[in-house]
């Protein structure tokens, strides 16, 4: 529209502004449109045409007069100072001016990181979230996307790299912001023109081949319509029939995805059928099918199941007249309009009087949220709805490269650092919010800017897997935090062992390489034999044994045939009566390594080899070894001792009995000690094997505030 009849705007706009309304948009009008004079929204789009060209796409939706009248006023803040504003506007509108100037930070951010490298779909998406969880009314959004159709019905005025540039933002985040929201009108033509800016060769090809065969395609849509009319009219189905418009992106998507040329998709032949209930829905599907054949797998039921924006229509495609596939898209009326216009449907006028947006169950804010209470219910405006339940359980913040990461509620900058890296994490020691340093457990918001200060070495504290403390929200981070601690503890245990090995080889004057040791004493890398020293789990008695072993024991006894103990099934060489019984200091479980000790009176003690007191036993007395193995025996309990290390917290224990009970775990002993802090527990459980407990000890460690849990 050219610069001369800018002046005529106001009046084109007057047809579509409800008759209560005109005065204030033309007050408002009149105020700002010397300031907006000589300034451009875009180099080569006047500011004003281009604001007047928002207020027209806003009024053509039927927004309330409060969305039209900022829409023309949402750069008002760019010129003036808002707080001396001498002009009445209602406080709606300057919140929802205020609204749009919050957003603008973030899509800079995203044109930062997109001018570096093109974004990923997690990071688009992510952007998306984010721009809807910073929004307290929704309006705003639709403001925006307002702006963006603006600029590209206008966008041969600007340069091809800025009309471009601007594309690829629209596909991007707007675009899809529009599918979300349900507003197919503006998602659309969004799409369309973004695509004919960003692949021009692709759609004029794909938009010749539509002109060529309109013609021929209205001819056979009139035909369908006419058939339709008739068998409706023969039901008495009140239906309103209409060839619907192809879009050119929807064509080229289709076409990809289904991998199939333009002639074979079906709906380029398209019918839109509107009726009153969703009962004539349904009976108008019957009697489509009946007039023509469907083709297989292409019906879908979106009032059944609607999409996450609550699209909702029966979608069908039949083998219509000339042996030629239409798709049939049917629904209500007010499925239309709500398909047409999305949220913005709840703010359109109905004979001049705006619908309330609390007054009306709004399904698509469902769909979306999973609310499940209506609108009245919660007693809370639609825009007071956005504000406290969009995203409730998610915030997103800034990387300083502008990279948006999405956390829970509460996350904290510790949570952020890992979100990034393991290693970011491991090395935080401070944080920067928004420029301003603060205590590593302070919970972050949406749209904030975190920055991270590091150590050179890892240093994690313990505190941060305190729950009491605050330090951690997300179970990535503490899974991190207690894997480095287990690390740290297992690298201590393994250096202290090795040294004590060489020490012992030094002693005896033994070559034997550790590999041959670690072999013999069941381990398969030497590291795990170093830290099994180190732990005190292997003795250097038993390395002794290894290395030099006594004259007394007779390896040959590991030879003799096994047969099975009546008491336990456990294989017991050469002895089939011999009464058994698992030893307390060491507590074996299938499918550990055994060995039976010949007691005085009491039968066979079984112990795991590497067991300190079985150690000691057979060196003073090795003849009275036996070698032992698991036998088959089945619903055979076997007792177990694990302990807890954990920061003290009042239902710490209430915790770890719920999930007991919850895994249906036998549980015999238990004891606590809380000193400076920390809690430990000990347990006494019975179990059929180490898989369960293994499986229990990966749950127990999901507790909050668990730091530590092992089998002693």
């Amino acid at each position: 529209m050219s610069m001369q009849n800018l002046s005529k705007l106001p009046d084109t706009l007057h047809e579509l502004i409800p008759a209560a309304g005109i005065e204030q948009f033309d007050l408002a009008w009149q105020f700002i449109q010397p300031t907006y004079q000589g300034h451009d929204r875009l180099p080569g789009i006047p500011l004003n045409l281009h604001a007047l060209n928002v207020a027209t796409i806003i009024a053509e939706m039927h927004m309330d007069i409060n969305t039209t009248i900022a829409a023309i006023m949402q750069w008002a803040p760019d010129f003036i100072d808002m707080d001396k504003l001498d002009i009445r506007l209602a406080p709606d509108v300057m919140q929802l001016v205020q609204g749009v100037a919050r957003m603008r930070p973030i899509e800079q951010f995203h044109a930062i990181d997109a001018s570096r490298e093109r974004e990923s779909r997690h990071q688009a998406e992510s952007f998306r979230q984010m721009l809807l969880a910073m929004t307290e009314d929704i309006r705003v959004v639709i403001i925006k996307l307002a702006d963006r159709t603006a600029l590209l019905r206008t966008a041969d005025l600007i340069k091809p790299d800025t009309a471009r540039t601007l594309a690829e933002e629209v596909m991007d985040i707007h675009a899809p912001l529009a599918n979300r929201l349900g507003i197919w009108q503006i998602k659309w033509e969004l799409e369309d023109r973004a695509f004919h800016i960003l692949e021009p060769e692709r759609y004029l090809a794909i938009a010749k081949l539509l002109e060529e065969s309109n013609e021929e395609r209205m001819q056979a849509i009139d035909g369908i319509l006419s058939a339709l009319k008739n068998k409706f009219d023969e039901a008495n189905i009140k239906a309103s029939l209409s060839g619907r418009p192809k879009h050119i992106m929807s064509i080229i998507r289709k076409m990809t995805r289904k991998h199939k040329t333009f002639e074979q998709i079906y709906d380029v032949r398209a019918v839109r059928v509107q009726v009153a209930t969703v009962a004539d829905c349904y009976a108008a599907l019957g009697l489509i099918h009946s007039l023509w054949l469907p083709i297989p797998g292409e019906f879908d039921d979106y009032i059944a199941h609607p999409k996450s924006n609550n699209y909702r229509a029966l979608h069908t495609a039949v083998i219509g007249p000339q042996n030629r596939a239409v798709e049939i898209q049917i629904c209500t009326h007010e499925m239309y309009q709500e398909a047409e216009y999305g949220v913005a449907s709840h703010w359109r006028y109905k004979e001049g009087t705006k619908v309330a947006p609390g007054d009306e169950q709004i399904a698509w804010v469902r769909q979306i949220l999973r609310w499940k209470d209506d609108l009245n219910e919660s007693g809370l405006s639609l825009k007071e709805h956005f504000k406290h339940a969009l995203f409730q359980d998610k915030v997103y913040v800034l990387s300083p490269l502008g990279k948006v990461i999405d956390l829970p509620q509460g996350a904290t900058p510790i949570d952020f650092a890992y979100a990034l890296h393991s290693s970011l994490g491991h090395r935080c020691r401070g944080a920067l919010v928004d420029g301003m340093i603060v205590p590593l457990n302070t919970p972050l918001s949406t749209g904030q800017r975190v920055e991270i200060l590091t150590n050179r070495q890892p240093s994690p504290s313990r505190d941060w897997l305190n729950p009491s403390l605050g330090y951690l929200m997300t179970t990535r981070a503490r899974t991190r935090v207690r894997q480095w601690f287990r690390q740290q503890d297992f690298t201590a245990d393994a250096s202290n062992g090795r040294n004590m090995l060489e020490k012992e080889l030094t002693r005896l004057a033994s070559a034997m390489a550790h590999e041959r040791i670690a072999q013999n004493l069941g381990y398969s890398r030497n590291e795990e034999l170093y830290a099994a020293i180190g732990r005190n789990e292997v003795t250097l008695t038993q390395i002794q044994h290894v290395i030099a072993p006594s004259e007394t024991f007779n390896p040959q006894l590991v030879l003799r045939p096994k047969s099975s103990t009546q008491s336990s099934g456990i294989l017991l060489e050469g002895e089939g009566n011999l009464l058994t019984q698992i030893a307390g200091c060491c507590k074996p479980v299938p499918p550990d390594a055994i060995a039976g000790f010949v007691t005085l009176g009491r039968g066979a003690s079984i112990h795991r080899i590497n067991c300190p007191t079985f150690t000691r036993l057979k060196a003073k007395n090795p003849d009275r070894v036996l070698q032992a193995d698991w036998g088959s025996s089945q619903n055979v309990f076997y007792a177990s001792d694990i302990e807890i290390h954990a920061h003290n917290q009042d239902d710490l224990i209430t915790q770890v009995n719920d999930l007991l009970r919850r895994e249906k775990i036998r549980t015999t002993a238990m004891r606590a000690l809380t000193r400076h802090g920390q809690t430990l527990l000990r347990y006494t459980v019975e179990t059929m094997g180490m898989e369960i407990i293994n499986r229990l000890q990966t749950e127990l460690e999901s507790i909050p505030g668990v730091w530590s849990v092992r089998r002693r």
